[in-house]
């Protein structure tokens, strides 16, 4: 028995293999564990040329519309603060109270001196004419009458600014002296300080290279010479200023340290939310782009080679696809080289774009995207950009694959 059973070993040997790779066979089936992974979801825009408006973002620094220092015309001694600190006070309001009764009575004793004077010129007025006095003396009577009315004024200029009113209307600061302070001695003391702050200026600057090109590009005909004046307006957080504002000053000749113009905007500010100091940005539009093409800045990567994106090719997988920027609108970036139009341009799920691997695209909104074409694509229907299905080569310097 043992003897017969020896011939038949390989066979049975033969028989448990192939048993081996058909349960190997079923467990790759589709829809198992060890099946092919579905192509991953990857967000799409179909890009299309269009009027664009150039937009460029500079930072900036607010200021006060209009600053007020409060400072003591008079010397003495503070008596009262007569406002909150960090409140809002119109013109005109007295803010402090410094003694005034040396003031006082300055102004008494010059009416006083006044007087005197005037009734000394009425008693000579006669007698001139009877030539009881001279010419001379009636003059000399005269002027002091003159020179006593300007003491009184002045005495009286110092007595009411011995009361420190507002110059301007707006929110004051922290006061820089308290009562007992004695101020005012050898030079006007700074007591306070009043900031406008509506409507409030936007101070910054632009490179004078990049006004030169934008004005020789609207010479050229290649872009329009934009409307819209009006300015917007990003703050540190990131949120956008609701209200637009304007720009209403550039300088006149570039600065020749920083080889940039000043400029300046101003914006409303009703709820006094911005303050001076602040660091923000502004987005101004600069001209009119027409068939431009346009694509959101996180659809744009870059390497050494430059700037690319990532497109869905007609057979359904991811390809690079060198471009170069000319411009921003709005948050946009604008293609100058590289996209025609009808190219979907992946802008969300980059990370799972591999180049050369297949890729199921879907609009931004959520839409059902047009089925890319069969596997079965003649063979003379070459990729967007003219990228092969397979290959992963970054672009190159020179915007060639």
């Amino acid at each position: 028995m043992t003897t017969l059973a020896k011939p038949f070993a390989p066979i049975f040997l033969l028989i448990a293999l192939l048993a081996g790779c058909g349960e190997k066979d079923k467990s790759a089936a589709p829809g198992d564990p060890g099946a092919a992974m579905p192509p991953p979801e990857v967000e799409v825009i179909t890009v299309a040329a269009g009027s664009a408006t150039l937009t460029q973002d500079l930072p900036g620094r607010l200021q006060a519309y209009r600053t007020a220092q409060v400072r003591a015309r008079v010397e003495g001694v503070v008596e009262k603060r007569l406002f909150q600190e960090g409140s809002d006070v119109k013109a005109g309001t007295s803010l402090f109270q410094i003694d005034a009764r040396t003031y006082k009575a300055a102004a008494e004793s010059a009416r006083a001196d006044l007087m005197i004077a005037r009734q000394t010129v009425e008693r000579y007025a006669p007698l001139l004419k009877i030539k009881a006095v001279s010419q001379q003396e009636f003059d000399l009577a005269a002027a002091k009458a003159m020179q006593a009315e300007a003491a009184l004024i002045r005495a009286e200029e110092d007595l009411e600014n011995a009361s420190v009113p507002a110059a301007i209307s707006g929110r004051i600061g922290r006061a820089l002296v308290t009562e007992g302070a004695l101020v005012g001695r050898g030079e006007a003391t700074l007591l306070a300080t009043i900031e406008q702050l509506d409507p409030i200026y936007v101070n910054f600057t632009q490179p004078g290279t990049d006004m030169l090109r934008l004005k020789q590009a609207v010479k050229a005909g290649r872009l329009k010479r934009a409307e819209s004046a009006s300015v917007e307006m990003l703050l540190e957080d990131g949120s956008v200023y609701p209200k637009a504002g304007k720009i209403f000053f550039a300088d006149m000749a570039v600065d020749p340290t920083t080889g940039a113009v000043s400029l300046r905007a101003e914006f409303p500010n009703p709820q006094r939310e911005l303050l001076p100091g602040m660091f923000v940005r502004l987005r101004f539009p600069q001209a009119l782009a027409e068939n431009a093409i346009r694509v959101p800045q996180r659809a744009v990567q870059a390497n050494p080679q430059g700037q690319f994106v990532m497109v869905v090719t007609p057979d359904g997988k991811a390809a690079p696809l060198p471009v170069k920027t000319g411009g921003m609108a709005g948050t946009d970036f604008i293609v100058a080289e590289g996209l025609k139009g009808g190219e979907q341009v992946i802008v969300n799920g980059l990370q799972k774009a591999r180049p050369g691997a297949p890729v199921k695209p879907v609009p931004v909104n959520g839409a059902p995207q047009a089925e890319a074409p069969a596997r079965g694509t003649p063979p003379d229907a070459r990729p967007v950009g003219g990228l092969g299905a397979g290959k992963t080569t970054p672009p190159a310097a020179n915007g060639k694959p």
